[in-house]
């Protein structure tokens, strides 16, 4: 049995590092550093002060024996405390007679029903930077030392780290539960906002199509208006059902071998029209060869529709757009390339997030929802492909390539680069 206390006490340090870095829950961790500088300096008792930046002042985080809910009661000030003194000035201060010291802060120890009668206390620092003060109570035999002083600053280094990071891991959990509960209320609004539209919504369109077949001119025309709004809100509606399907897991997919002309040519002929109002050119380019993929055409044409609707909007008066098709590498390569105002580097990556929008909301010129594009994505990887984005910068129009797994397979035969 080894018996040099130089070795005892390095041997305690070893296991101090084991024992800190065992635990990322903070109360858990706190507790194990009382307990470990109560054993280490064989004192009585251990408390944790954490330095409250907002307050300027130290909390108890964690005391022998004591309720931690009562502990975050008692602050502890700066002026006019031991612990004060030890925190601003960064220095140890060993006191062995405490009721001699005229900083001894009484309240604390009439709340926690405990009386010190000798203290240790170390500062504890991260990176040169202060975060509170470890200290030990009552020695049971003898005086604290030098040595004791050099054993609890190793603690106090070594509890500053694993506090910082069980600090970290606590404020990363709660931003995780945060975006979580987000996102289940996006989603759970999404689902009832499309389902609640819906009917309301389809009066207004039967009571446009009714009046739209009125001889008077004026009133037809009132009506067309209107129909054309509600088509537009329509649209919208179905966008946000498509996106909580997606998000939720609930479309169902039945891929099939299918030329990649027929799902191109069904979004050209239901946007033709809105292109036509705009005086944009829209064009098909591809060869008529059939280029043959695995997909469900019900659920590629409205990934397609969404591009084209997004080139469609950010393309100006007299703009063209082209979609078009082509063997690449033994994939098959959709594009959609249009004149319009382009997209700044800095935005390229951020375009297929949900609801994200180029544009300020104050000064908005183009509309949308912002998830045209996301669904089409997630349209798109669901069938095993890859969308992304190009673009030479602002005013230089944008190009969305589309790479698509070939006839036979659900996979891309090479990764796209």
């Amino acid at each position: 049995m080894n018996t040099d206390p130089r070795l005892q006490h390095l041997e305690k340090l070893v296991e101090m590092s084991v024992t800190l870095n065992s635990t990322l829950n903070l109360d858990e961790l706190l507790q194990r550093i009382i307990n470990v500088a109560c054993d280490v300096l064989d004192c009585q008792a251990a408390s944790i002060l954490l330095y409250d930046e907002k307050r300027n002042r130290l909390v108890f985080a964690a005391s022998s024996g004591s309720d931690p809910k009562k502990l975050a009661q008692i602050p502890v000030p700066l002026e006019g405390s031991i612990a004060g003194s030890i925190f601003k000035d960064e220095k140890s201060i060993i006191i062995n007679d405490v009721s001699q010291d005229t900083r001894h802060y009484n309240n604390v120890a009439q709340q926690l029903d405990f009386s010190p009668t000798s203290l240790l206390g170390v500062p504890m620092k991260i990176r040169d930077k202060g975060v509170g003060v470890l200290e030990a109570m009552n020695k049971n035999s003898g005086q604290f030392s030098a040595e004791d002083e050099r054993l609890l600053t190793v603690l106090a280094s070594q509890a500053a780290v694993a506090i910082h990071n069980a600090r970290l891991i606590q404020a990363l959990q709660r931003a995780y539960d945060s975006l979580r509960e987000t996102d289940e209320l996006k989603n759970n609004f999404l689902a009832l906002a499309s389902h609640e539209l819906r009917t309301p919504l389809g009066i207004i369109i039967g009571y446009a199509s009714f009046l739209q077949q009125e001889e008077e001119s004026e009133v037809s025309e009132h009506a067309e208006r209107v129909l054309a709004a509600a088509s537009q809100m329509r649209s919208l509606i179905e966008s946000m059902t498509s996106l909580h399907l997606l998000q939720a897991k609930g479309l169902t997919f039945k891929p099939r071998v299918v030329p990649v002309q027929q799902v191109l040519t069904a979004a050209y002929e239901e946007m033709k029209q809105i292109s036509q109002e705009k005086r944009q050119t829209l064009e098909l380019d591809f060869p008529s060869q059939s280029l043959l993929v695995t997909a469900d055409p019900e659920k590629l044409t409205p990934a397609f529709i969404n591009i084209l609707n997004n080139a469609i909007r950010f393309t100006p008066s007299g703009g063209k757009i082209t979609l078009g098709a082509r063997q690449y590498k033994g994939n098959v390569l959709a594009t959609v390339q249009d004149t319009g105002i382009g997209v700044a580097s800095e935005h390229l990556p951020k375009i297929f997030q949900e609801f994200y929008q180029v544009e300020s909301h104050t000064t908005r010129q183009f509309g949308g929802l912002g998830i045209g594009l996301t669904i089409a994505r997630g349209l798109i990887e669901t069938q095993g492909g890859r969308i992304w984005a190009e673009s030479e910068g602002l005013g230089k129009g944008t190009t969305l390539s589309v790479l698509l797994p070939p006839a036979g397979t659900s996979t891309l035969s090479m990764p796209a680069t």
